[in-house]
């Protein structure tokens, strides 16, 4: 190894505890979680950890400095902390950010020489970062390429429970949150102070997360009980929710009809007004809001779509020769309309990409019905099971209607 390369720096105290690899192992049954019960709740050891990026795209940036730090009973009893040559260009936008520069990492260790030290030192240990899931996404890459595996030690995002805790507050960064407890902050984007930054604080935000969600942890082992009680409301919310509906036409018709207020017995009056709505030719309407300065006042970003357009391949649009379509065929002229509709460049990808501040990520909950041991699926169309076997239970039913 040259002179001047940088060498990885890990620093450490005595271990203090002693962590059965059973509960560690018990950790990872849901990796995929970006709040891990078991894992705030633990008394053991957590990580702490940061990286700085070439660019914030996980599948085509790299890491270019990885730092951690072992916390225990509020103290940090290790440090990990190195640059990484990502062996392509720094982007200029994150250089402003974190001010390394393509010089500091030409002769820093690879990411094939760090990924394997930084798995020595996490080991099977939660972990924790501000926005964790940029941070996952990027070390969860470079495990996949250099270890043949994901990174599925059980995370913690602070970001996450900053917002829980402290709603109202405008801002939810890194140094919002040291200066809510009264900290100084020195968030420099450097990885190792500010992983360091984050230990400071994280015990007392976990435990005012652990306060504030107390009844929600003490639920934890009643949850087979609690999905029978959640389906049992869903369905009765749904009875009544389509009751209500049909409720409301006849309100509707009856002030159609000419109706007068309603009052109830127990006081509430029932009145009716129209609402107008509006559509508007949208190339003249555009020329108006872009003239008067009107786009931050009526318009709003739709992030979903956004997302969907920027993961969506980068492809050339394919030109269709429309004398051997018949455009009468709506659905055959809606196809080639939107074969047609170009996609965004590579470039304009990246730009947009750049725009990205934070990245978080939440629970969809999603109940089907499974099938029963007893209950085959008949069709013509399917050859029968092998060897007369029932269908399985993890196959989902389709409900069909006995009419068709």
């Amino acid at each position: 190894m040259p002179e001047d390369q940088p060498e990885v720096v890990i620093t450490s105290k005595p271990k203090k505890w002693n962590t059965p690899r059973s509960q560690q192992l018990e950790w990872l049954e849901h990796p995929e979680t970006s709040f891990h019960p078991k894992a705030l709740l633990s008394d053991g050891p957590i990580v702490i950890l940061d990286t700085e990026t070439t660019g914030l795209d996980h599948k085509v940036e790299k890491i270019i400095e990885i730092a951690a730090v072992k916390l225990y009973n509020g103290e940090i009893i290790e440090r990990f902390s190195t640059l990484v040559n990502p062996e392509q260009p720094i982007r200029h936008s994150s250089f402003k950010i974190h001010h390394i520069s393509q010089e500091m990492v030409e002769t820093a260790p690879t990411m094939a020489e760090v990924i394997p030290q930084f798995e020595a030192f996490i080991g099977d240990l939660p972990y924790a970062a501000h926005s964790v899931i940029f941070d996952y996404s990027f070390i969860t890459e470079a495990y996949k390429k250099h270890l043949g595996k994901r990174f599925l030690n059980p995370r913690i995002c602070t970001l996450e429970l900053y917002k829980a805790v402290f709603p109202e507050e405008q801002s939810h960064g890194l140094s919002s949150l040291s200066a809510r407890f009264g900290i100084e902050s020195f968030v420099n984007h450097r990885a190792l102070d500010d992983a360091e930054q984050l230990a400071t604080v994280f015990d007392r935000l976990k435990q005012l997360y652990i306060q504030k969600n107390a009844w929600k942890f003490s639920q934890l082992d009643n949850v087979p009980y609690l999905l029978e009680r959640y389906i049992r409301l869903s369905k009765a919310a749904q009875t009544l929710q389509a009751e209500m509906a049909d409720l409301k036409e006849v309100f509707k018709l009856y002030f159609t009809e000419g109706g007068v207020p309603i009052q109830a017995s127990t006081g509430e009056v029932m009145t009716a007004s129209l609402k107008r709505n509006y559509d508007y030719e949208s190339a003249k309407l555009n020329q108006c809001i872009e003239a008067f300065g009107l786009w931050p006042k009526v318009a709003k970003i739709n992030l979903k779509a956004l997302d969907k357009l920027l993961f969506k391949p980068i492809t050339t649009p394919k030109m269709i020769d429309e004398t051997t379509l018949d455009l009468s065929d709506e659905l055959t002229s809606a196809a080639t309309q939107s074969v047609k509709t170009p996609i965004i460049t590579e470039e304009q990808r990246q730009a947009l990409l750049e725009t990205r501040t934070m990245v978080s990520q939440g629970w969809t909950l999603n109940i089907a019905k499974l099938a029963s041991p007893a209950v085959k699926k008949n069709s013509t169309d399917e050859p029968p099971l092998p060897d007369g076997s029932e269908l399985p239970l993890n196959e989902i039913v389709e409900e069909t209607d006995p009419t068709d």
